[in-house]
């Protein structure tokens, strides 16, 4: 299968960027751009997207995570059992995905996410600034932001009254978000957000949130036989996932994540949050426009 790798690269350009800026391990834009790439599958292409935004989401994810903060990480305390519910959600999703029908998954997916746009526009919580001043971080009592060189003083800052993801949202959260092919950070950012993070943190926490669902959910879709139409050309995938698209995609991201975690840019919190919004929607359309009935396929 000859893949167009420099369009896939290309886009893994971009969901390294959307895994430090937004908390996406790569889900939102792999699995479109793996439709399309794959849409010599027909409808099984969806399914075989999903699985290898799986894999692609935890490799990012793991990576993101590894050059998180430690202060940052530390926000995760008191969370109990909500990784391991995660990953519990996450081995339920996946399974479902590799038997549930492929137009099915398709259009949850944009529903999911349509709904999901909706919800942040027209319900208060996910606007409005966060308790912690977004545009300098702190440390010492010195600021480090652009409003203030390091050494200088700092501007007052809003007390910290953040809360801890609730460990119940774990299972479902872990399990919608595998059997899309999205990661955990279209709900759990959300969530962090209502719970008094800021964009910053709360995408940021999103990384090892999507790891604790990326893991098993990959490790489900590389295992066994895909059930796939035999009537379909196929490539060679393992299991669900095509190794050829994730490799590209995670050529692209890997060095993106690298970069951006070392100079993070500085987003006004409430651009930071329309443009989340924005992503999503961009996604959703995406998707739409990536009918594998209806296109030609880049894989040749």
């Amino acid at each position: 299968m000859n893949i167009d790798m420099v369009m896939l690269v290309a886009i893994g350009l971009l969901t390294g960027a959307t895994t430090v800026l937004f908390g996406f391990g790569g889900g939102f834009v792999a699995v479109p751009v793996v439709v399309w790439a794959d849409a010599a599958l027909g409808t099984d292409a969806i399914r075989v997207a999903t699985a290898t935004s799986a894999l692609v989401m935890l490799v990012n994810a793991a990576f993101a995570t590894a050059v998180t903060p430690r202060r940052d990480l530390l926000a995760l305390r008191g969370t109990g059992p909500l990784l391991p519910l995660l990953a519990t959600g996450a081995i339920l999703g996946a399974a479902a995905a590799r038997f549930a029908p492929p137009t099915l998954a398709r259009w949850a997916f944009v529903a999911y996410i349509a709904l999901t746009a909706l919800d942040l526009l027209l319900r208060p919580g996910f606007l409005r600034n966060g308790p912690v001043d977004a545009d300098a971080d702190v440390d010492g009592g010195r600021a480090t932001g652009p409003h203030g060189s390091v050494g200088a003083p700092a501007r007052p800052a809003k007390a910290d009254t953040s809360r801890p993801l609730p460990a119940a949202t774990g299972l479902p959260i872990g399990a919608v978000a595998a059997f899309l092919g999205v990661g955990g950070s279209v709900m759990t950012v959300p969530a962090m957000r209502r719970a008094g993070h800021t964009m910053r943190r709360a995408t940021a926490l999103a990384n090892p949130l999507t790891l604790a669902i990326a893991l098993p959910a990959a490790l489900v879709s590389l295992a066994g036989s895909p059930p796939l139409d035999t009537t379909a050309p196929h490539p060679d995938l393992v299991g669900l996932v095509d190794p050829y698209a994730a490799a590209a995609l995670l050529l692209g991201a890997l060095p993106v994540i690298a970069l951006l975690r070392r100079r993070p840019p500085r987003i006004p919190d409430r651009t930071h949050a329309w443009s989340y919004i924005g992503l999503l929607t961009t996604v959703a359309l995406a998707m739409l426009l990536s009918d594998p009935s209806s296109h030609t396929s880049l894989t040749g």
